[in-house]
């Protein structure tokens, strides 16, 4: 997802919640869930009431036991009205029960492990989420009356029963129902539409691949489609009718995106189909929602303008990469959530190397990284990129420039760190393994150290398990009786129970004199280090090489202090 303001300043008093945590010592499984079955499929069938904005839901659920004696499960549902639950393919009513937030349904026997249960829901919802009616629009940007879903974070449940939660995945099947002359998107193959007795058209998709609930969408409105093609790839563009160049514009480099992602990953792009749609009143930049993204109106036009056209291809390219990071290798819990967020917007960076050179690929990083130091600044909702406030879910975004900028320049300094080569050895790997299954940032540390020889422990624990970023100030001193200059370099970051007193990183200074420069290459590694260096005359000015290894930092240098 791309999350339109990343930049949130929240006031909440927080002291108290930071301080009873240590990165050190917390279980980093708490935030999983634990799970009593495994869905394996959803049938998912809805019809509308627009005037009441209402939905009909029919939902039927194959799931299979974790553990032996299962006679009762339970689902997460939201202001669902149940009309009937049945066992399927007996139809056999099934006893349950509603508590805020979930059905409870009862079995008519105990199953096995072994066994499929399949339980068929009936239903409707008036949501106040996961389904959103759009009313009609004139005017230049003017559209027609849209229904379309969101799920991330867990807005499903607000439409269909299920295990909402990203660590599940299941193969799922549509079948909406719309008004002739509307166009419907969805999940995976298009399997053909058929009309209805009562003159609306039921449009039929089916998604094979295993996939999180959050990721499960379909669109109706009134659209024009723009074709194109990736090798055996569909790939299809849909805006309102009369804005077909704006999709050339904003979705035309799709083809050559793919191709980038797939070449620097080594990974092909998972699906058989990727389609792009505009949807109005989209509250983030975009949604990665499986192979039909969905993208907010209001940010794909503005690539109709010059200005706008580098923010419209970075919402393109975000999106498009969670296809590998986030769609076919997910975050198991949304502690992990920067797996899927940091990677999207590091690839931002990686097309725009790819495309133009290794300078915008810089501007791009140092622009993250000025954008997370800002913001690290003035929030007060602080948490490391494993973020420990994961069990807040409806606040998941509410310090949005941790997750996805900083995950980005920590991505890149991580590339710097093992080099480009053993980087992307790593992705490889760290994408096969784990394709269509969920990860932690161990897994992603676990490739990094295979792939590079090295023990990253002091690396994830700063960048990841920790928050917040170096702060240094450099001070010097030249003696001229001994021809030296002293160089003191001090961390002063705010430590606490989550910011580290000192972070290791990379220096290298540069100290001018009028018979040459002099460089000093050194590891900071304590609150405060300092080293000193010989020099030939009287120096005039101590800064900082800039290498580009740790951008997420801020550094201040004093004026040298001469002494006798």
């Amino acid at each position: 997802m791309n999350f339109k303001s990343r930049l949130s300043l929240v006031t909440l008093a927080v002291a108290s919640l930071l301080s009873a945590f240590s990165a050190f010592g917390q279980n980093r499984t708490e935030f999983d869930r634990v799970q009593t079955f495994d869905a394996q499929h959803y049938t998912l069938r809805a019809g509308f009431d627009r005037a009441n904005k209402k939905v009909f839901g029919d939902t039927t659920v194959e799931l299979k036991p974790l553990s032996a004696g299962f006679n009762k499960v339970e689902f997460d549902a939201e202001d669902l009205d149940f009309q009937s639950i049945k066992l399927e393919p007996s139809g056999v009513d099934l006893k349950y029960r509603t508590v805020p937030g979930k059905v409870i349904v009862s079995l008519d026997r105990a199953y096995a492990t072994t066994e499929t249960v399949s339980i068929r829901f009936k239903y409707s919802a008036t949501p106040k989420k996961g389904i959103y009616f759009i009313d009609a629009a004139d005017g230049e940007n003017g559209h027609s009356a849209q229904i379309w879903t969101q799920g991330e974070p867990n807005e499903a449940r607000h439409w269909f029963p299920s295990f909402d939660f990203p660590s599940d995945k299941a193969t799922t099947e549509e079948f909406i129902t719309a008004e002739k002359g509307e166009t419907v998107i969805g999940n995976g193959e298009f399997l053909g539409k058929e009309d209805t007795s009562d003159g609306k058209v039921t449009w039929h998709f089916k998604m094979p691949v295993p996939h999180s609930t959050y990721l499960v969408s379909f669109i109706v409105g009134k659209y024009s489609r723009i074709d194109d093609k990736h090798r055996d790839i569909q790939l299809g563009s849909y805006v309102y009718p009369g804005r077909e160049k704006t999709a050339k514009n904003a979705f035309g480099p799709t083809k050559e995106m793919m191709q980038v992602f797939e070449d620097v990953t080594g990974v092909l792009y998972p699906y058989n189909k990727y389609d792009q749609t505009v949807v109005a009143r989209f509250q983030f930049g975009g949604m990665e929602n499986i192979t039909a993204t969905t993208m907010a109106d209001s940010e794909i036009f503005f690539g109709d303008f010059e200005f706008g056209k580098g923010i419209v291809t970075d919402l393109v390219s975000h999106e498009l990469a969670h296809s590998w990071f986030g769609n076919l290798v997910t975050c198991r819990n949304w502690a992990e959530l920067w797996l899927n967020e940091g990677f999207a917007t590091y690839m931002e960076a990686v097309y725009r190397e790819q495309k133009n050179g290794r300078e915008d690929y810089e501007q791009k990083v140092q622009t993250d990284a000025d954008e997370f130091l800002g913001n690290d600044v003035s929030t007060n909702r602080r948490h490391g990129l494993y973020n420990l406030r994961g069990g807040e879910v409806d606040k998941l975004f509410d310090n949005a420039s941790v997750t996805y900028n900083k995950g980005g320049v920590v991505l890149h300094m991580l590339r710097e760190q093992v080099g480009t080569e053993n980087f992307w050895k790593a992705v490889n790997a760290y994408l096969n393994k784990h394709k269509f299954a969920n990860v932690g940032s161990e897994d992603l540390k676990y490739a990094m150290e295979q792939a590079s020889g090295q023990d990253l422990d002091w690396f994830f624990d700063q960048w990841v398990y920790h928050s917040g970023a170096p702060r240094l100030s450099v001070t010097s001193k030249y003696s001229a009786a001994k021809k030296t200059i002293t160089v003191t370099v001090a961390q002063t970051q705010k430590a606490d129970a989550l910011v580290p007193a000192a972070f290791r990183l990379p220096l290298e200074f540069e100290v001018d004199t009028p018979s040459g420069p002099v460089n000093k290459e050194i590891e900071v590694t304590k609150r405060i280090e300092t080293f000193t260096l010989k020099v030939r005359s009287k120096p005039t000015l101590v800064k900082l090489v800039p290498d580009f290894k740790t951008p997420a930092k801020t550094i201040k240098i004093a004026k040298i202090v001469y002494a006798k």
